[in-house]
């Protein structure tokens, strides 16, 4: 079987599995789990041997005219690079490990088969994203990703929270999109193809006539769907949906697709000097933001979200600089350690029954009930803090080297302005990122207090998941002299100096936070906090829907608790309360953006119902007016007929009479 043709089946194979999934899930529940699993797990190895024939050498490239447009052609493309096929690993992978793990998450969960079915097509649409070598149909898989994410966002629909979560992800990705749509079809027009290999190859050529115009338009989707600044407000809130979906959203698809995006298309962008100084701006926002914002969460996941929005502003700063391969590099990292990270917070939030950090930090003996999740959660800490030898070390050193060379000079692609922005930020989000990553440790597992409840041992369907994720995690990095083939040749060592600043500002942000931890866990015992709701036996989905409502009922917010035990208040003094409502942009938006439409849209059906509707309400009344008063005269009584036929007659009469006088007259 040619490598094309294995390629082929990727996606193709989880789309037949969520197909066979919607139309048997009622008739043969039984063959629900195998349809969810099976599909995607052979996926997953026809991507490992595409990545293996593909060797990162010569990108593989075929295509079949699929419609004829009169202008520009849409072609069936795939467009195979090292980039391409590690990524189509990744997605295999982690897609694979949330499908067996939600196998016993949501075991008993009526609507498992319309999830699995949803969660596989989710997996087809990245991996067409990832394969394709033309725009449009690289835009399909974009905007399924975009459906799949409302309804899985949404999945606990009984909740207030998934409900305006979903519609909220749905909303602001599709305002990216908007632009987006018109940056491709831009893009399209000045290289005369949606083939990428062409449009770059218009871009070698100098054939851009407006680069700085379509790079912002892209942007604006990228932002969107990547969840940076200022569009990354949605993230945070689609934690309310499953934590299997949160793993897949943020370690594999949908946010990882903008990135891959920009790395695959990156000469558009560096044509424009302007765009990737706004990309390096936005990057640095993105991660400066998101680690204080972390710093202040009480959800367990809300931390972890952003620290996803942190992450992909780091990837966002490699391509700002123009190094595609480091950018790519950390996407992969960060999607193992993403992945054992959420996945095992499912296991936290089943054992503890809360989401709450707070009430976490006043249990005693959480550590030993779930020995899995903790060495597991562990270590993908450590490597989201970019601690040596863990993957994240080696990814996020070669953003800051890529940073630190276009800073010096070194590199010419983007100006040195973008290289100082990001690695000014980097370092600066190391620091953070170290910070709320100890204090998540703390909080969640040194807990002191009354013992955690005893569940019994987690299902191995989802423990077992975990240390598969690990072991990535752990060994990722240490292939990084190995795999440049399948990064343009390009090195991603460490430096020295970045290494030991980074490195350095990272411990010291840890260390810091533990001395925090210890002034303040004294006020834990003298505070008690609570939302543990949910009974031992129940199983994992329906904790997180009941740990969510709780949260909300006993605090009054999602995201923060009223908890002066909390390092992270005590770190952030009065900044805290501003960085636990995500400064403050929801209302922003809602100040400047929803409340006029919604005060125009009150304003259109006010003159809808009250203007326009008076007036065809008052056609209709004259007319039934005029009807009433020709009924009325209808009596079917000749007399009345006789009489006033004879009265009309006279009056006729007269008037012609009386006509008649006043033209002699005159």
């Amino acid at each position: 079987m040619t490598t094309t043709t294995l390629a082929v089946l990727v996606p193709l194979l989880p789309f037949l599995g969520a197909a066979a999934g919607l139309l048997l899930g009622r008739r043969a529940p039984g063959y629900v789990r195998p349809l969810a699993v099976l599909p995607t797990l052979t996926a997953f190895v026809l991507a490992v041997a595409v990545a293996s024939r593909q060797g990162g050498g010569r990108a593989i490239d075929a295509a079949t005219r699929l419609t004829p447009t009169g202008s520009v052609p849409v072609d069936l493309a795939l467009h195979l690079d090292g980039f391409a096929v590690l990524v189509a690993v990744l997605v295999g992978l982690v897609a694979t490990c949330v499908q067996i793990y939600s196998t016993a998450y949501l075991r008993d969960d009526p609507r498992y088969p319309s999830y699995a079915a949803l969660v596989s097509l989710f997996t087809s649409a990245m991996l067409l994203v990832v394969y394709s070598g033309d725009l449009m149909v690289l835009l399909v898989g974009w905007e399924i990703m975009g459906i799949c994410s409302y309804f899985l966002v949404g999945h606990y629909w009984e909740t207030p929270e998934a409900r305006a979560a979903s519609l909220k992800a749905f909303l602001v990705t599709k305002l990216g999109d908007v632009p987006f749509l018109i940056g491709l079809f831009a893009l399209a027009a000045d290289a005369g193809s949606f083939r990428i290999t062409r449009i770059l190859g218009a871009v070698a050529n100098g054939g851009l006539d407006h680069p700085t115009l379509i790079a912002l338009l892209l942007l604006a989707g990228v932002a969107g769907k990547s969840a940076q600044f200022p569009l990354h407000t949605w993230l945070p809130d689609a934690m309310a949906g499953p934590t299997p979906v949160s793993a897949l959203i943020h370690a594999a698809t949908m946010v990882a697709a903008g990135i891959y995006f920009v790395a695959r298309l990156l000469p558009v962008f560096a044509q424009s000097g302007a765009a990737l100084v706004v990309l390096a701006v936005m990057a640095a926002v993105t991660m400066i933001g998101s680690g204080l914002a972390a710093l202040a969460q009480d959800d367990i996941k809300r931390v972890l979200a952003y620290s996803t929005i942190g992450q992909l502003g780091y990837m966002s700063g490699a391509l700002a600089v123009g190094d595609r391969g480091a950018a790519v590099f950390h996407l992969l990292s960060h999607g193992a350690f993403k992945a054992v990270l959420f996945l095992a917070a499912g296991v936290v939030i089943h054992a503890a029954g809360t989401n709450s950090l707070a009430a976490m930090s006043r249990m005693g003996g959480l550590a030993k009930r779930i020995p899995d999740a903790y060495w597991t959660m562990t270590v993908a800490l450590l490597a989201l803090a970019a601690i040596p030898p863990f993957a994240g070390f080696f990814s996020k050193e070669a953003v800051l080297v890529a940073a630190e060379h276009t800073a010096l000079g070194e590199r010419h692609v983007a100006p040195a302005a973008a290289g100082w922005t990001v690695l000014v930020a980097g370092l600066l989000a190391a620091v953070l990122t170290a910070a709320y990553a100890t204090r998540l440790w703390l909080l969640a597992f040194r807990g002191r207090g009354a013992e955690a409840p005893d569940h019994g041992r987690q299902p191995v369907a989802m423990t077992t998941v975990l240390w598969v994720l690990a072991v990535p995690t752990i060994a990722f990095g240490l292939t990084v002299g190995v795999i440049t083939d399948w990064f343009d040749g390009h090195s991603l060592a460490p430096s020295l100096t970045t290494a030991v600043l980074s490195t350095g500002v990272g411990l010291a942000g840890g260390l810091v936070t533990y001395g925090a931890w210890r002034h303040t866990s004294a006020l834990a015992a003298r505070t008690p906090v609570g939302t543990v709701v949910a009974h031992p036996d129940a199983e994992p989905a329906l904790v997180e829907a009941q740990a969510l409502s709780a949260h909300t009922a006993a605090y009054g917010a999602y995201g923060d608790a009223p908890d002066p035990a909390d390092p992270g208040r005590l770190l952030l003094g009065p900044l805290h309360r501003h960085a636990a409502a995500g400064f403050h942009l929801d209302a922003l938006y809602m100040t400047l953006f929803v409340r006029p439409v919604q005060a125009a849209a009150s304003l259109v059906r006010f003159l809808d119902r009250e203007v326009v509707d008076t007036y065809v309400r008052g056609s209709g009344t004259g007319a039934r007016w005029l009807g009433t008063a020709v009924r009325r005269a209808q009596t079917g009584n000749v007399q009345t007929y006789l009489s006033a036929l004879l009265a009309g007659s006279l009056v006729l009469a007269i008037a012609a009479v009386v006509f008649a006088n006043v033209n002699a007259g005159s």
